[in-house]
């Protein structure tokens, strides 16, 4: 296991970090392992799964209309399928292409494979010919958590 999670002082979670992460921060004693792994020891510490913070960190973003745009978050969100022909996506493409005025958003974009994109090219779907299996959707913290 090379993923450990990180807890706030509260134990509501926040996010993932490497081991090594987690160890500088056991070391620079911003928390403390809340679960670790059974006879396993890295140094003068056991091997951690959860670690929590020592001091309560304020999360008010987590709340807020959702999180922000990223070609990343698009490709988890659209499960890394094609939006046209649903084979594998490795590109995001903009519904508005961008030479059109089209934005970065989650309403303007959805996960594309390089050929569909390419056919697409600086059209809208419905003048390039091509249907959109889903239509996109922003998500809310926990559909790109999973």
């Amino acid at each position: 296991m090379n993923v450990v999670l990180v807890v706030n002082a509260d134990l509501g979670p926040l996010h993932r970090v490497s081991v090594q992460h987690a160890i500088r921060m056991l070391c620079r004693r911003v928390a403390e392992i809340h679960e670790a792994e059974p006879d396993r020891l890295i140094g003068a510490f056991p091997l951690p799964r959860v670690v929590r913070l020592v001091r309560y960190v304020v999360t008010r973003w987590r709340f807020s209309s959702g999180p922000a745009w990223s070609r990343a978050g698009v490709l988890v969100r659209d499960g890394r399928c094609c939006a046209y022909c649903g084979g594998p996506a490795s590109t995001v493409d903009h519904l508005l292409p961008r030479s059109r005025g089209g934005r970065n958003t989650w309403l303007n974009t959805v996960a594309a494979c390089g050929p569909c994109n390419n056919r697409k090219a600086d059209r809208t779907p419905g003048e390039a010919g091509m249907r959109l299996r889903r239509t996109p959707a922003a998500p809310t913290w926990a559909a790109l958590v999973h």
